[in-house]
């Protein structure tokens, strides 16, 4: 018998388990965001608030998320071993991000009518340039972010990402309220910006002087050994243009959609489906955080086994997990609409359908782009992302003219699941890990009878949908269960590794 989680490594399944749950609470902050904003705005102008800000997170991914990330995977590698260099590494990311930031933010301003005017919209011009001053503000946030990952300090980090929810609903809909779009931009610069204070504090009353009283720290400090600032900038130029790449795959179809169709309503509905059908690739992220200092600090071991052990429990687990959550959503796609859009949005149902699956394969990409990322492997997914980018705007171009939102879903789908196939075959070759044809076998029965009995379901008026789906998520289990896929001794254990005393790495 498989057991789910029990050969993985007890810190990683406590770590996960935790991480996971403060992003399941970040990104329930930001569906109920979305849901409220959809509501108060209407369809048109919630299509013009999802073009704004989803261009500006990508820039903020873009550039908040190369140096930190390098920053990270070296500050994981040394962190137990050379503390004296954790000061140092940091200081040069500061000042490389600073630069980089203060550059893009700058030409993101500029640029922000040209912009507008290639989506044909010249009125989203002030709407782009009061966005300009997010990319600062996350920037900062997101830097302790990573600072916190690569000292594997993510305790701290899930209270961060719980405040962080706070503060965005607080912000973001008490601006909307009173200043409705240009409000809830202008909440979107305040609610990072605390984070970034919040997280400075803890780093210099505790992480700081934590360090300070380091033996090693205080040992090693007087061979003023330094850190070469170019290998940041020679991992982070490949993340970057990874993050560029893949953030532009995941979005080209929303601003396909509006460059084709000229319609902000069109827009509204399209991106209410893509938000909801990636309920599974946001929680999953956790792994993410996760698993790229984890395989750094493996892979600079030269660890392979205990590499590959975790990477495969990975693979296991996203699947036994993602099967029910695609079959649920795709099933319950209309009542799902009509608790967080109202009834307004329902034709956003069939395009949600079906961008699931595609979302569903596109989460395990994603996870396994960091895999490749910590083991200093980052030219792959860039690679595979900027071919999946292009796939992407051709089967768009051409989908979206004939089946208008329900092609632009068809073709963001086909995509994901040609670059995940491509990306599992590279794990396979550089990492030996590969799916158990038994083990695939019992996941894809289950989710077929799990689907099966969805359809004897009566119709779902309002949220009766949530009991139905609490029972077939059980049923899907008892499934795994009889087959010999899961059993007592995994839930024991995920109970045991959920509530005992965190044991996270200290200095």
């Amino acid at each position: 018998m498989f057991l789910l989680v029990t050969t993985m490594p007890k810190n990683l399944v406590r770590t996960t388990l935790w991480i996971t749950i403060s992003e399941i609470i970040f990104n329930i902050s930001g569906f109920f965001i979305h849901t409220v904003m959809g509501r108060i705005l209407g369809p048109a102008d919630y299509g013009r608030y999802g073009i704004v800000v989803t261009l500006t997170t990508m820039v903020i991914i873009l550039v908040g998320n190369g140096i930190p990330t390098a920053m990270a995977k070296y500050l994981s590698e040394i962190f137990e071993t050379k503390p004296h260099l954790i000061s140092i590494i940091k200081k040069q990311a500061i000042l490389l991000q600073s630069v980089i930031v203060g550059t893009i933010t700058i030409l993101f301003f500029i640029f922000s009518p040209l912009i507008a005017k290639l989506l044909g919209d010249a009125t989203l011009t002030p709407l782009f340039r009061l966005s300009t001053l997010i990319i600062p503000s996350f920037a900062m946030a997101s830097f302790y972010f990573s600072y916190y990952t690569g000292l594997h300090q993510f305790n701290i980090q899930s209270i961060l990402k719980v405040f962080r929810s706070i503060f965005k609903i607080i912000f973001i809909l008490l601006f909307a309220y009173f200043w409705k779009l240009e409000g809830s931009i202008s909440g979107y610069i305040v609610a990072p910006l605390t984070i970034f204070f919040i997280a400075l504090a803890i780093d210099k009353f505790k992480i700081s002087k934590q360090l300070k009283r380091t033996p090693k720290f205080i040992t090693e400090i007087k061979q003023k050994e330094n850190f070469d600032w170019r290998l940041l900038i020679n991992y982070a130029w490949q993340i970057i243009i990874f993050f560029l790449a893949y953030e532009l795959l995941i979005s080209i179809d929303l601003y396909m959609v509006k460059a084709i169709l000229k319609s902000d309503y069109s827009t509204g509905i399209y991106n209410a489906s893509l938000t909801l059908a990636r309920i599974p690739y946001y929680i999953f992220y956790s792994l993410t955080v996760i698993l790229l200092p984890v395989i750094s600090k493996t892979t600079s071991q030269n660890n392979h086994t205990q590499t590959a052990k975790i990477i495969n429990q990975s693979l296991r687990l996203m699947l036994i997990l993602l099967v029910p959550m695609i079959v649920l959503m795709s099933v319950f796609a209309q009542p799902l609409i009509r608790l967080f859009y109202s009834s307004r949005y329902e034709s956003s149902a069939l395009p949600m359908t079906i961008l699931v699956l595609g979302v569903g394969f596109l989460t395990i990409y994603y996870v396994f782009c960091f895999v490749m990322s910590g083991a200093n492997k980052v030219k792959k997914p860039m690679l595979i992302s900027i071919f999946g980018l292009f796939l992407n705007i051709i089967l768009n171009y051409f989908l979206i003219k004939k089946y208008a939102l329900v092609g632009s879903s068809i073709a963001t789908s086909i995509t994901s699941i040609v670059i995940t196939f491509i990306m599992l075959y590279y794990i396979w070759k550089d990492f030996g890990v590969k799916i158990s044809l038994k083990f695939f076998s019992k996941i894809i029965i289950a989710g077929t009878l799990m689907l099966g009995v969805s359809q004897l379901l009566p119709s779902q008026e309002k949220f009766t949908f949530i009991f139905w789906s609490f029972l077939l998520f059980i049923f899907y289990l008892d499934i795994l269960y009889v087959l010999g896929e899961i059993g007592k001794k995994d839930m024991l254990y995920l109970k045991e590794n959920l509530w005992r005393e965190k044991s996270f790495p200290k200095f």
